[in-house]
């Protein structure tokens, strides 16, 4: 399984654009993972923006991942699911849609993450590291307890949670593998943003 090191999350909150079109101006920056999260409208509405979001991934290769909804998923035919602590255990998860697809779940201390590996999870969410406006996920956990729970599982870390620009860095310094990141992106200029986004995440890699 490969896992870009930039995840993208749709956030209606964050932008008066359209699913689609915030998509398509990250993937034309480079973004290679996609990860279809809405928490407000119907699962009808979510599948077709699915639907259309699965289709342009496609086109720029990326990988498509839907939050919560394990059936969208796999109507939609995305590279896998994304869940939350309270959505379908994972074994059942994996059951539906089977060991090619990509699993991941949203962790929030050491025992879910090390509870999620030993599942099966293929990654985890591990978050919020910072205060986040996105989404009411709890008090931060900050980097020290990001960069423990990365030398306790052996499966790709993925930080999540207040990422931003001024702060990746520090976030990066802790090991994880990947980071997710909404609001920073879509506040201003989503293609400089990402650009800049990208820049950074390249050259802490080629620096380690």
């Amino acid at each position: 399984m490969y896992l870009s090191g930039f995840c993208f999350i749709t956030d209606p909150k964050a932008s008066n654009l359209s699913f689609e079109d915030m998509t398509i101006r990250v993937l034309k920056g480079d973004v290679k993972w996609v990860q279809h999260r809405d928490k407000v409208r119907s699962r009808r509405e979510i599948y077709e923006d699915a639907v259309r979001l699965r289709s342009l991934t496609k086109d720029f290769k990326a990988l498509f991942i839907v939050n919560d909804y394990v059936d969208i998923a796999f109507c939609v035919n995305a590279d896998g699911v994304h869940l939350g602590q309270d959505d379908l255990p994972l074994k059942e998860a994996r059951r539906i849609l089977g060991k090619k697809k990509i699993i991941g779940i949203s962790t929030h201390n050491l025992e879910q993450a090390i509870k999620a590996e030993s599942d099966g999870a293929d990654y985890i969410g591990f978050g919020p590291v910072f205060r986040t406006i996105t989404k009411d996920a709890g008090e931060p956990k900050g980097t020290d307890m990001l960069r423990e729970v990365k030398t306790k599982v052996k499966i790709p870390v993925v930080a999540i949670g207040g990422i931003n620009l001024k702060n990746i860095r520090v976030v990066l310094d802790t090991g994880i593998d990947a980071v997710a990141v909404a609001s920073a992106i879509l506040a201003g200029d989503i293609e400089e943003n990402v650009r800049r986004f990208v820049d950074i995440i390249r050259a802490h890699k080629n620096n380690n």
